[in-house]
């Protein structure tokens, strides 16, 4: 008798499964919550958002942890060889460095997630300390004479860092965690003004949620009567930033505290690393009319057609 296609699918899957329940175990949330109150707490000033990347336009984490990663792997090449290779101890030790910085961007990302990332998070740092306990111990077994120990030593150390990049890569991939979040929408919303209300519609200085192209936008009108535009999903974790604060010609988000500036969607300030996507504004007949800014667009009157940019074949023009 064959089985039954559920039994066998949920056969072929079965680490996704264990992840998965991993994000939904609610058993580690007390501690994850007193961590996170602490990352927060530090003062860190600017030095958070570097830790962040804001200055470089997506998570530092990624690129932090090469160094430990490649100097530990090097290592372990180096230790098939017979007899002691100070060039592997060198690169032990090396990799225990390179692992400061990785674990700090790390855990200040970390601090920033949704519960359900920080639980694969959490498991995915306890790996990585695991590891630079075992890298440390190996470094210590080397430098005593105990160079067979210390093989065995960096072996479990590399195992413990590949799981650690396993849940890595789910974070990643799987949840989304440091992605931007906004990118999509210069591909979804479509070319040409579109009408977005009337002028008394969007009392100055407040923030006011519309939809154009099933996108939600953020639309603040200031006292002068000036109107900017931004698309409203933080791009760090897709936050309402119609429901954050208005100050200072900026937005703040009310989930996690990024700052973006309403004249050109910059973030200011993270833990969001890429700007919001804004769009060129104007008022025609007392409302207001917003595009996505390209010097392609014809600067024609409002058509009141979402789909006026489709191209002859029936689908819309890709950029």
């Amino acid at each position: 008798m064959s089985k039954k296609p559920g039994r066998r699918l949920l056969g072929q899957n079965r680490m996704l499964w264990l992840l998965d329940a991993l994000e939904r175990d609610p058993g580690r949330d007390q501690l994850i919550e007193a961590l996170t109150r602490r990352v927060r707490a530090l003062p860190l000033g600017r030095v958070r958002d570097v830790l962040h990347g804001t200055w470089l336009g997506h998570p530092v984490h990624p690129m932090a942890i090469h160094l430990p990663l490649g100097s530990w792997m090097s290592a372990a090449v180096l230790d098939l060889k017979p007899g002691r290779s100070r060039q592997a101890d060198l690169l032990v030790a090396l990799g225990l460095t390179g692992a400061v910085p990785a674990a700090a961007t790390g855990l200040a990302d970390w601090a920033e997630l949704h519960r359900e990332q920080q639980r694969v998070g959490l498991i995915h740092a306890w790996a990585n300390t695991a590891a630079v306990g075992l890298y440390g111990a190996s470094l210590v077994m080397r430098l005593s004479g105990k160079g067979a120990k210390g093989r065995v030593l960096g072996y479990l150390g590399l195992t413990a860092v590949g799981v650690g990049g396993l849940l890595g890569g789910h974070l990643a991939y799987r949840q989304a965690a440091g992605v931007n979040h906004a990118e999509e929408v210069p591909h979804v919303v479509s070319d040409g003004w579109h009408r977005v209300g009337g002028v008394d519609e969007f009392p100055a200085g407040e923030a006011v949620r519309c939809v154009v192209d099933d996108v939600p936008v953020l639309v603040v009108r200031e006292a002068g009567g000036e109107v900017h535009a931004l698309a409203e999903r933080c791009s760090h974790l897709a936050g309402p930033l119609s429901e954050g604060t208005v100050a200072d010609g900026c937005v703040q988000c009310p989930w996690h505290g990024s700052v973006f500036r309403l004249s050109d969607g910059w973030n200011v300030t993270g833990p969001a690393t890429a700007p919001q996507p804004s769009f060129d504004t104007r008022v025609v007949d007392g409302h207001v009319e917003i595009r996505l800014p390209t010097e392609t667009v014809p600067d024609t009157p409002y058509a009141g057609d979402a789909f006026a940019a489709t191209s002859t074949d029936g689908h819309r023009p890709r950029r």
